[in-house]
């Protein structure tokens, strides 16, 4: 590749570490490196506080439904405010996003040790879900502008192993030093704000695109929403994981399988081992041909879910859950960012942020009522009836939406 297209319009020979453009097709660079070690502190900060959470508010006299609205609170703001944090990261920044974001992460650590009312800890949480969003689309927008074009899907996928590993470890990890005290769990997660603060510190700020003469900061343009109605997908498939993620141990349980973890876990291993590979063939062989196969895959995995009555069947459905949704993703990340202008990066991030945390958020409370009043078959079954329809829905928004995609934005 002999150059990329600068903010000019000219042809330009850049410098992968310094410029926003890259130049070569090297994945593994040390911007990179330093992104996943900042994003597995991120991640293992945060799910450490997620799970034992619950436990401090029922300390403090809550209820078990109290204790639910701390993640809806923390994953609605952060979906309603995506797509308006996403954007102000281009305008300001990226850079200073992800250095706000840390350092609201390290404060609200410190609020949380202080607060002695559990309906304090659930306005603090919504407060974080502002920055959560933030640094979530900054992170990623960051990382998107220094992978090469033609492993984008691949860089996301490995981006994406920092994330997993932080949730996977981070919840044994927070119980551990919860039992020690919820001060000494609080003081952690201050030390990991603190740590995420100096990484973001020593980063490089990406190049600014300056507004448009007259264009105001706080304007209809600030958002993404042709990305947005592309990334209503995100939100018919991952119903069906914010079911997975609150009641898949619980369904576990009714089926007499163990341990009742075996689910996730299986999820967990299917999506490390297949997610840097079959993102590769989507780079390779077009991000359409393999996100379709994909989102059919999660329709699969949530109707074998649905029909499973032994630990067989819920290994399968794993299998085919874990394969289809872990690769769907950055996948449909590298679609977008297709037909999106480096400039607009974080506000299209937003927009995919927005989906996601809706589809999970949703999927989590209406599941819950379903399985009820009607038991997990039904539940599950319900969920992959949705699921199914964003194959579709896919197919048709690939024919408008990329007309609107490519249409030039008006200020």
């Amino acid at each position: 590749m002999k150059g990329a297209i600068g903010p000019s319009g000219r042809r330009c020979r850049c410098k992968p570490y310094n410029s926003l453009y890259v130049s070569d097709d090297r994945v593994f660079t040390p911007r990179f490196f330093l992104m996943c070690g900042y994003t597995f502190t991120v991640f293992f900060s945060v799910f450490q506080l997620l799970p034992t959470a619950p436990y401090r508010i029922l300390a403090l006299g809550g209820t078990t439904f109290h204790s639910g609205l701390f993640l809806g609170a923390l994953t609605y703001v952060s979906a309603l405010t995506a797509p308006v944090t996403g954007a102000l990261g281009d305008r300001i920044g990226q850079r200073r996003m992800l250095l706000i974001g840390s350092l609201a992460l390290l404060v609200s650590g410190a609020a949380y040790a202080a607060i002695t009312n559990y309906w304090l800890m659930l306005v603090i949480a919504g407060v974080q879900g502002v920055f959560w969003s933030g640094l979530l689309t900054a992170s990623a927008a960051y990382v998107t502008a220094n992978l090469p074009v033609r492993r984008r899907a691949e860089g996301l996928a490995y981006w994406g192993i920092a994330t997993m590993l932080a949730v996977a470890t981070a919840p044994t990890v927070g119980f551990w030093i919860y039992g020690r005290g919820w001060g000494w769990l609080c003081l952690e997660i201050v030390a990991l704000g603190v740590a995420m603060a100096l990484i973001a510190w020593s980063m490089t700020e990406l190049p600014l695109h300056p507004r448009e003469p007259g264009e105001r900061l706080f304007s209809a343009t600030l958002l993404e929403w042709r990305v947005l109605g592309m990334s209503l997908i995100l939100v018919l498939y991952y119903f069906g994981y914010g079911g997975i993620t609150s009641f898949s141990a619980l369904y576990a349980d009714s089926l007499q399988v163990s341990p009742r973890g075996l689910y996730l876990t299986a999820v967990a291993v299917v999506t490390l081992l297949s997610r840097p590979l079959a993102a590769r063939l989507g780079d390779r062989l077009g991000y359409k041909t393999v996100l379709v196969p994909c989102m059919v895959l999660v329709t699969l995995g949530l109707t074998v879910l649905a029909l499973a009555d032994s630990r067989l069947t819920m290994v399968a459905s794993a299998f085919l859950f874990g394969l289809g949704f872990g690769t769907a993703y950055p996948v449909f990340v590298a679609y977008v960012m297709q037909h999106v202008s480096p400039s607009r990066r974080g506000a299209a991030f937003g927009a995919i942020l927005a989906a996601l945390d809706t589809g999970i958020g949703t999927g989590s409370t209406l599941m819950g009522f379903l399985i009820q009043r009607y038991g997990f078959p039904l539940a599950f079954g319900g969920a992959a009836m949705l699921s199914a329809l964003a194959v579709p829905y896919f197919l048709v928004a690939d024919r408008k939406w990329r007309v609107e995609l490519d249409r030039p934005r008006s200020s």
